[in-house]
Formats: structure tokens, sequence, C-alpha cells
């Protein structure tokens, strides 16, 4: 048997060791819902969550519906119980609605907390008042020991080849050097799209593995089938690194790059300081559309309930041939 004993409840029982990982655009209510019912963790980020001037906060529609669904799934599956959900804070100082929505979510009692591109004390503390957790997103080590220091309850190592937001370092590297000072929590991405690259991210030394890219051709994704179709068809050559589009470097995909009339292979470098998540900031880039460098494994779009089934096969399978090594 597997042992969970070193992490919090909230990450034990899962069918697999992974989670979801919160894609801007991309990940809603309908995305997390088939996630935690399918026995992983499912997460979104807060800022998808965007209602009109003068509405009521959307942020809070979602958790209600989300909460209320899981609690009639658990009901009415005793035995099989989902999982529970996690809610990504962006606590960069241009996000102007982080105060609103850290309410929101301890209200909600929110169980698992991600953060990124910061790491906040005050945060931390919001998210253990209500009796949450938090997992931080770093991309090396010295942002690693900082998120830990502030009170950090776990560690998402985001290394080379991860959507979005991606580091530069090997999974290797990065995750023998946290592990070298912290036996806590830690959760690693990076083209993790098989069962096979969530093994490998187990023996690495990961507790569990980050998933996203395969999650945007999903039939719940809230993804433009452009979108979905682009990662059915690329491969890891289509990924186009850039600090451009956010100011911070991250993966994306080539042809979307294309479509926005730029060339991926000369693009201008993004400043960090041109970073900005405020409510009334212009979405310049809403059609760049991010990924990892797993995709080429996926070959269909499908439910997500069917690629954590996938997962799980390969998974054990994998286990099994490795294992049958050692039996002598």
């Amino acid at each position: 048997m597997r042992d969970v004993s070193h992490l919090p409840p909230a990450l034990r029982g899962l069918r697999l060791p992974l989670l979801g990982a919160p894609m801007f655009i991309v990940s809603g209510p309908e995305l997390v819902i088939a996630q935690c019912k399918a026995g992983i963790v499912g997460s979104f980020p807060a800022l998808n969550a965007r209602e009109g001037k003068g509405e009521p906060a959307q942020l809070d529609k979602w958790l209600t519906r989300i909460t209320e669904e899981l609690d009639r799934h658990n009901q009415a599956n005793p035995d099989h119980p989902a999982a529970p959900f996690a809610v990504n804070q962006i606590v960069h100082r241009s996000n102007g609605r982080l105060e609103r929505d850290l309410e929101i979510c301890a209200r909600h009692k929110v169980p698992i907390w991600i953060t990124s591109l910061g790491a906040r004390a005050e945060v931390n503390e919001a998210a253990h008042g209500c009796g949450g957790i938090v997992l931080h997103d770093v991309i090396n080590n010295t942002f690693a020991r900082k998120a830990i220091e502030k009170g950090a309850d776990g560690l998402i190592a985001v290394a080379a080849g991860a959507g979005g937001h991606a580091g530069k370092q090997s999974p290797f590297a990065l995750v023998e050097e946290i592990r070298d000072w912290f036996d806590g929590p830690l959760i690693l991405s990076g083209a993790i799209a098989t069962g096979r690259a969530l093994l490998a991210a187990r023996v690495a030394g990961a507790d569990l593995g980050y998933t996203g890219s395969p999650f945007i051709a999903t039939d719940e994704a809230n993804a433009p089938a452009r979108y979905k179709e682009m990662i059915v068809t690329g491969s890891a050559e289509d990924i186009v690194t850039s600090s451009l589009f956010t100011g911070v470097s991250g993966n994306y995909l080539r042809e979307s790059i294309k479509a926005a009339g730029l060339d991926p292979d000369n693009l201008s470098t993004g400043q960090a300081a041109t970073m900005n998540f405020g409510s009334g900031s212009s979405k310049a880039w809403t059609d760049i559309w991010g990924a990892g460098q797993g995709i080429g494994v996926v070959k269909a779009i499908s439910r997500a309930a069917d690629l954590i089934a996938r997962i799980e096969e390969e998974y054990r399978a994998a286990a099994r041939k490795i294992a049958s090594e050692f039996i002598r």
C-alpha cells in the first residue's frame, strides 16, 4: 500500500495521485466537477469566474454549484466519493480582485488553495483559517524555500515542458533539489500526460502529478473548438516558449501565435513589469493559447472521465512492469 501519512487529508484517498491543473479560460465548473467525480483533484483559476459590472460575484456562484453537485454525488455514491477541489489564486499585486476572492473562498471553505506568482503569508493564513491547505507554484528551489517560509503547506514544482507559465529546469533536477530539504507535499508539473509520466514523477520523488493540457481536449473544457483541435493534432514541436504575452516565460501553441498574425520564431521579449491581472486590463492575447509539451499523446477529444481512466490504466500497467523487474 502507498504510504500517504505525510500528506494532508485533502490529498489522500484519491483514485490517482493526480491534480488537474487550473487553466486560463479553459477550467470551469463543468471540468472541475467531472475531474472530482472521476477521483482526482479538479481546479480552476478564481479569475476565470467573471461577471459583468454590477452583477453578483460569479466566483460565489461557481463555488456554490461545485460544492452542491459534489455533495449530491457523495450522498449517492458513499463508496466512491468525489475528490476535493482547488481554486487557484493569482497573488500578483496587479490582481485587484484578490482580497474579495479570498473572502469568497474562505466563506465556502475551499479545501485546497493553489497560489501563483508570489508567496504571501496573509493568503496562506486565509486558507488555514477556513481549514484549507495551500500549494504554491514554484519554478526553482529559491522560490520553493520562500514559499514554505511564508506558510505554504506544499509545493507545485513547475518544470520544463509545462503549459502556461512554465519553468526552465529539468523535473529531475528541480525535484531533487527540493527533496533535499523538504519532505512535505510535492506535486510535479511538466508534460505529465500519460500514466507512465505520472509514475515517473512518483519515482522521481513527487507525491502527485499535475496535468493540464490533455484536459483541454475534453468535452467539459471551456475551450474553443479550434483550441481543442490544436491539442489533438499538435506535438511537442508545436510548443513555443515566449515572455511576450504576459511578461513571464510561458509555453504556447505555435498555430495560435500564427493565427494572431505573429511569427512564432521571431517574437519580441516581454517584461515582467507589464504583467497585469487587473479586472480592467485589456486581455490583448486571449487567442494565444497555452499548452505543454505533452500534447503529442492526445489523439482525440474525450470525456474527462475517459481521459482519467486511460491515465489510470497506463499508470498501473507501467507500475506492474517496473515492479516485475525487481521480483526474484
